[in-house]
Formats: structure tokens, C-alpha cells, sequence
């Protein structure tokens, strides 16, 4: 199936490793141009390096107010176009309510929330019909993650806000999607399952609630990014996808 990506052009944030750099390496493995963010210039230009010529590594922390509008340029002079955006970002520290303290709150709501609203924002104001904005969030939108009451707080809070921007911009044909993985093949989910103390059998114990029985591919991850944010999925807006096989028991 041609999904469309030839020569289009994406911001991917949060890339140099995990679920943005797997999307990031989809999109350029179809065709699409993206232009990488990490908050290390060196990993970022290590991972675009890896990707080819069609990738670009850029320095840049979601939570700099600066860096939407940086983006978006860089798109624009690197490749002459934005056709759009998958706003990833590093989870928030892991916690209680009792024991996540207001500074961490603080910087997590910098980066997570309000730092993917402006990325989110600046390239709305740049794309054209046929735009797409995707979100990389969490199953924590429907349902409470334990030990991760930061995250619990703040992705539902954004998946509105992306909800909210799909009936806002789909009169001028741009599309809002989000995705929320579950238990996927990460760093960042085997720093999880290391909280528990025993992390074979935290991965234990949680495959045995997938219906799947196994965790997630960051590969199965990028693929299903990838399709969302081309042209062959033009017709999904508004979509909150899980990304958990089968984990999310609900509709």
C-alpha cells in the first residue's frame, strides 16, 4: 500500500530514541522528509544520521517557548514545506500524589502540556489542507496508570486540547490524531517495570493482561504513526488510537 509520504515533510519531537525516533524512521523509510528534535544536539544529529539524507537533527526542548516556532522554520528551509507534526515527549517523573512534588508537576506541565500546545499551535498556523498534527500520549487518557499520577493528570488534559483542535482546524482540512501506547518495547517502559523492583516479572505479570501476551514493538508502534499521519489515513480526525494490543478492554 502507498501510503503517500513520498517527499512529504514532518516535525518529529522527542526523536532521538523510542516511539518518535521508530515513527521518524517509518516516515523516512516511506519516503517523507522529517526534521528530528532531541534536547541533545549530538544524539539528534546521530539519530538523523542513521535515518539518511531525507532526516535533519535538531537541539530543541519542548518546553522552550521558542522551539515551535524554530521548528517550524527549520522545516520549512531544510525541505520547503511542513506537512506535519508528531508531538512526542519523554514521560513525566513517576510518582504519587502524595509524593510528586510542585516543581516536578510544574516542569512536566512545561514540557508535556503546554509545550505540545504551542508546537501544536505554531504548526497549525503553517499547514495547508491535507495537514496533520498527531499527539503521541498515553492509555493513561482512559485509564489511571499506578505510579504515574503526573502523567494520569496531564495527558487526558491533552487529548481535549487535541480533540478541541480537530473541530477547530478541520474546516481547512487539517487533521488532529493522537496515539496511546501501552505497554510498548521501550527504554522508558523497562524503567517502568524496574520500579516495581523485579522488572521480569513486572513484564511478566503485565503481558499476562495483554491479549496479545507481549509487549509492543517500537517498530508496531512507528508503522501505525506513520499510516496515521499520511495521506491514505485522510479521512481520521479526532482519533484517539490505542496502540496496547488489546490492553484497553472498553470500545
Amino acid at each position: 500500500m502507498d501510503l503517500g509520504l513520498k517527499d512529504r515533510v514532518y516535525v518529529v519531537t522527542g526523536a532521538t530514541r523510542g516511539l518518535g525516533f521508530a515513527s521518524a524512521r517509518e516516515l523516512t523509510a516511506d519516503g517523507a522528509k522529517v526534521v528530528l528534535t532531541g534536547r541533545d544536539a549530538g544524539r539528534a544529529a546521530d539519530a538523523a544520521a542513521s535515518l539518511g539524507p531525507n532526516a535533519v537533527g535538531v537541539a530543541a526542548d519542548n518546553a522552550d517557548p521558542a522551539a515551535a516556532a524554530r521548528l517550524v522554520a527549520e522545516a520549512r528551509e531544510r525541505f520547503g514545506r511542513l506537512d506535519g507534526i508528531l508531538i512526542s515527549v519523554g514521560g513525566p517523573a513517576p510518582g504519587t500524589a502524595a509524593d510528586n512534588t510542585d516543581e516536578q508537576w510544574a516542569a512536566a506541565f512545561e514540557s508535556v502540556f503546554l509545550g505540545a500546545v504551542r508546537l501544536a499551535r505554531a504548526a497549525a498556523a503553517e499547514l495547508g489542507e491535507g495537514g496533520v498534527i498527531g499527539f503521541v500520549l498515553s492509555g493513561s487518557v482512559h485509564e489511571p496508570i499506578p505510579g504515574l499520577t503526573i502523567s494520569n493528570g496531564l495527558r487526558p488534559g491533552l487529548a481535549g486540547f487535541a480533540k478541541s483542535l480537530s473541530v477547530e482546524l478541520g474546516p481547512r482540512g487539517i487533521r488532529v490524531i493522537g496515539l496511546l501506547p501501552a505497554r510498548i518495547d521501550t527504554d522508558r517502559v523497562r524503567e517502568l517495570d524496574a520500579l516495581a523492583g523485579d522488572a521480569d516479572a513486572a513484564r511478566v505479570a503485565n503481558e499476562s493482561r495483554i491479549p496479545l501476551r507481549r509487549y509492543g514493538t517500537p517498530e508496531e508502534f512507528g508503522r501505525t504513526a506513520a499510516f496515521l499521519l499520511s495521506p491514505a489515513a485522510s479521512y481520521l480526525t479526532g482519533v484517539m488510537l490505542p496502540i496496547d494490543g488489546g490492553f484497553r478492554h472498553g470500545f
